[in-house]
């Protein structure tokens, strides 16, 4: 396999001499230089190499911090988020003192106390469909470590227009999944997955948890697959999908084969510029305004009153019996919704049902379901638990 070439790039933070070791890297990088695999000659490639990261959450933190300890000479970081209590069961490349700082702030300072020898590049922003070509254009490799379709189609189309290779990553709960997108004759994410699921199937980290070790076995996996193209050495990824199960200790592999048919890496290409992602995958570029109750709705504050006032009614919580062991709201009766559609017989049709969730989704769902059966004094309790936290309870934890 050939090594990457090198590129030139955008001014950058840190030394910048490509073509030699000092005598502290050489003594930094001894356990490399004495592989015959890296050598002198792979670790000064490494050392000219540039990559970018995506993302400087839970993948991005072990696959930035390896590449760092590597030696990998430049990383561009992307990045716009702020730090949060809840990223730090995963996200090691911040710590408990980072929390309200820049991600990116606290990723730069972790990756110069690792390395002070790689070059970093900020890139304090969204990607964008207006600023991703310019944004990865100076890279040799470009690592995905995000969480959202948008952006994963946004990268993929990036980078095959850029011809550059895309070390992609993704996990859910116990589950991860690597390749390499983009090598030539490979195929791409649009050949893996030619259309987006359809806006909320797939729930989020943040709604269906993840563990915390996940993101650093893929974010690994990713961070070698990247020194590996440096290298030239090895097989990559491209045309498998490896797939993780930390839950049974299990990899396998499926086979990838790019779509002669697809629109940006086939033979007939038909996408030749960035689209608009968020509309592509039907997702909102931000959060709507919160808007007024709608009918079949109910305020977690309007839903306080109704209790304090001692109004009949009865409170089902839909989330699963975990999220209900975190949390509940008092006097709440659990059917997950996953166990709803066979337990309809506890409830009475004829009483008035309020329906909560975590943030409102799972009980909208839930509402849909309950009316379809027949039942019809059904409320949706909007922005569940979170906002009862929020607005009513603050002792309520979130999570």
């Amino acid at each position: 396999m050939e090594g990457i070439a090198a590129t030139g790039g955008l001014p950058a933070d840190g030394p910048s001499n490509k073509d030699a070791l000092s005598k502290e890297e050489v003594l930094r990088y001894s356990r490399h230089l004495i592989m015959p695999e890296v050598g002198m000659e792979g670790q000064l490639k490494l050392k000219a190499a540039s990559v970018l990261c995506i993302g400087t959450g839970g993948l991005g933190s072990p696959l930035a911090m390896y590449l760092a300890a590597a030696g990998v000479g430049r990383l561009g970081l992307v990045d716009f988020d702020v730090v949060d209590t809840t990223n730090l069961q995963r996200q090691i490349i911040h710590g408990t003192s980072d929390v309200g700082r820049k991600k990116i702030d606290s990723a730069i300072d972790t990756l110069r106390e690792i390395n002070p020898n790689v070059r970093i590049d900020r890139h304090e922003t969204a990607l964008t469909s207006e600023n991703a070509l310019d944004i990865c254009k100076p890279y040799d490799i470009v690592i995905d470590g995000t969480d959202n379709f948008p952006t994963r189609y946004l990268v993929n189309d990036a980078c095959i227009l850029l011809g550059k290779p895309n070390v992609y990553g993704s996990i859910f709960r116990f589950e991860g999944q690597a390749t390499v997108f983009g090598m030539p004759g490979g195929p791409c994410y649009r050949c893996l997955y030619p259309e987006p699921p359809p806006p909320g199937l797939v729930p989020s980290c943040a709604e269906g948890g993840v563990l915390g070790i996940l993101p650093g076995v893929i974010g690994v996996i990713q961070a070698t697959e990247a020194v590996k193209l440096i290298l030239g050495k090895g097989e990559t990824l491209s045309g498998r999908l490896l797939l993780y199960d930390a839950l049974n200790m299990r990899f396998r592999e499926l086979k990838l084969r790019r779509n002669p048919d697809c629109p940006i890496c086939g033979d007939h290409r038909t996408i030749h510029q960035l689209i608009d992602y968020h509309q592509f995958c039907g997702v909102p570029r931000q959060p709507a305004p919160e808007p007024a109750a709608a009918d079949g709705e109910i305020d977690v504050t309007a839903l306080k009153s109704r209790m304090d006032q001692g109004d009949r009614f009865v409170l089902v919580d839909v989330r699963e019996r975990h999220e209900f062991d975190i949390c509940r709201i008092p006097g709440s009766t659990l059917i997950p919704l996953s166990e709803l559609g066979r337990r309809l017989g506890e409830l009475d049709r004829t009483a008035d049902i309020v329906v909560h969730c975590k943030s409102g989704v799972r009980s909208a769902k839930a509402c849909a379901l309950l009316r379809e059966a027949g039942f019809t004094r059904v409320t949706n309790v909007r922005g569940g638990i979170l906002a009862w936290s929020d607005k009513v309870d603050p002792s309520v934890p979130k999570y």
